[in-house]
């Protein structure tokens, strides 16, 4: 994980320090911004492989941030809340964060989640694939796993790292039910610190961007009320 560069976007001065010390010590590069308006010219002018950001700033806040980057950006993301409110969170995975944590916290805390996400980032796709993985075919539908690159009716769908990674997941065993306990330690890992619910927040995106690509026909993705997901070609 060297020459990682890693911005830490808060509006307190000494939780900035604090968090710069830590991931130094731990050889990450680390910027800082102040409110959300230098985060975003910081963001446009340089290239940065992770974003530690706050939600609640003056001026342009943390979910602000979150959405115009996501617009342009797959890059990791993990958001710092002050209070422990489950919209906060559902709210900010909602807008493409790959985790959270809750102030105040254990910068150790902080440095393992980073490192988390790190290894689930740059080992992706998580799933494990066969040998000489061939394109995923289905009606309207197409998936190719080296490029990573999803299809709907001949067009483009932009899917963050975790979205593809569900699909593909579900999509290579058509029909199969799979448990939200499954699709977390698959997709995220053991060690993901979350719960179930970041699955459902990740299917509902997915379901939305696959259905507006199709014009409402289909979102590929059915719930198995009470279990999970699964694959499902009308």
């Amino acid at each position: 994980m060297e020459n990682i560069k890693i911005l830490v976007v808060d509006d307190e001065r000494k939780l900035r320090d604090l968090v710069r010390l830590y991931l130094e010590k731990e050889g990450f590069t680390v910027g800082e911004a102040e409110d959300g308006k230098k985060a975003l010219e910081l963001y446009q002018k340089e290239q940065w492989d992770f974003i530690v950001l706050d939600l609640m700033m003056p001026g342009i806040d943390g979910w602000e941030v979150c959405k115009e980057i996501r617009k342009k950006s797959n890059v990791p993301i993990i958001m710092l809340t002050a209070r422990d409110d489950e919209m906060d969170r559902v709210l900010g995975l909602e807008l493409g964060a790959d985790d959270y944590v809750s102030k105040p916290f254990s910068p150790r805390e902080l440095v393992a989640r980073v490192k988390a996400v790190l290894r689930r980032s740059h080992t992706a796709p998580s799933v494990e694939q066969p040998a000489g993985p061939s394109i995923l075919q289905f009606p309207g539908l197409s998936i190719n796993p080296v490029l990573r690159l999803v299809l709907v009716d001949g067009q483009a769908v932009t899917l963050t790292p975790k979205e593809y990674e569900l699909l593909y997941q579900l999509a290579r065993s058509p029909r199969r039910t799979f448990t939200r306990d499954e699709l977390l330690e698959t997709i995220w890992g053991y060690d993901y610190m979350g719960d179930t619910r970041t699955v459902d927040t990740h299917v509902n995106r997915l379901r939305d961007k696959l259905l507006k690509a199709s014009g409402n026909k289909t979102s590929y993705v059915a719930t198995v009320w009470g279990v999970g997901y699964k694959f499902e070609v009308s």
